[in-house]
């Protein structure tokens, strides 16, 4: 699996992300890829070949190994870490499909013409919610995952002697698991950075919800202020007109003669 590849693509995720999505990427990539690489291949990569029954019955190792290890951990890692990636890949692709049509509008009206987007990589509209799906659906896949893996394996503990009655086994036998101390730390650790990632995507789904809703807050306060404002020029220029009509309407007294005003 090119890994390389996959790293790749997704760090263009993030110029689009807010601070909890380049947090949760750097552990993605630091935490679980790089450990799951370097370490975790080689930690299972011998599990069935020392995996030791006190029995020499054919098919009896094989059929309690396969009882014990339903999945491997490696590919159930694998396919996690594939699930939970890859929906970030959508941001990238929904802003390539803005500046495209951003791209063919200018075309068609010219370089001065109103643009369709402000910004294409800004999160609102049908970004913004496609920003918020994938943040659901990799809290979806993480937990859905560490609930498989404690569901299929009856816990995150590795016990250093297994009991095992599957056929053809004769009768109850002792099977042994190879470093199991060393296997435990690892799921352990594999299983808290699923946890981590699953609250620093709730806490990114928190900050872009209160964050648009105090954007339309403000929006909604700044629209009535400005009501308010017109309502009372438009009151104060109807009171200036209403005078300058009174004054113009009042009769001006003459001043009186010489003559009169001697008489």
């Amino acid at each position: 699996m090119n890994w390389a590849f996959l790293q790749g693509l997704l760090s263009g995720v993030n110029k689009y992300s807010t601070a909890f999505g380049r947090v949760w990427l750097s552990i993605v990539f630091l935490f679980r890829v790089m450990v799951f690489v370097v370490a975790a291949e080689k930690v299972w990569g011998d599990e069935q070949k020392d995996f030791k029954c006190n029995t020499a019955q054919p098919g009896c190792h094989n059929v309690c190994y396969d009882h014990f290890f339903p999945v491997s951990h490696v590919r159930l890692w694998a396919l996690q870490l594939i699930f939970v990636t890859c929906p970030s890949l959508l941001v990238v692709m929904h802003v390539a499909y803005r500046e495209d049509r951003e791209r063919k509008h200018r075309l068609k009206y010219g370089d001065n013409c109103r643009r369709l987007y402000q910004n294409t990589g800004k999160k609102r509209g049908g970004l913004w919610w496609t920003y918020v799906l994938t943040l659901v659906f990799k809290i979806a896949v993480d937990a859905t995952f560490v609930y498989l893996l404690y569901h299929i394996y009856e816990g995150y503990d590795f016990p250093s002697l297994i009991k095992c009655e599957q056929k053809p086994c004769p009768n109850k036998v002792d099977c042994f698991i190879a470093r199991p101390t060393e296997k435990r730390i690892f799921t352990i650790f594999m299983v808290v950075t699923s946890l981590a990632c699953i609250l620093l995507s709730i806490f990114e789904i928190l900050y872009l919800v209160g964050k648009r809703c105090r954007e339309c807050f403000t929006s909604g306060h700044h629209s009535r202020h400005i009501d308010t404002n017109t309502m009372s020029s438009g009151s104060n220029l109807m009171e200036s007109n209403s005078m300058k009509t009174t004054g113009k309407n009042t009769p001006e007294t003459p001043a009186p003669s010489y003559s009169v005003a001697v008489s």
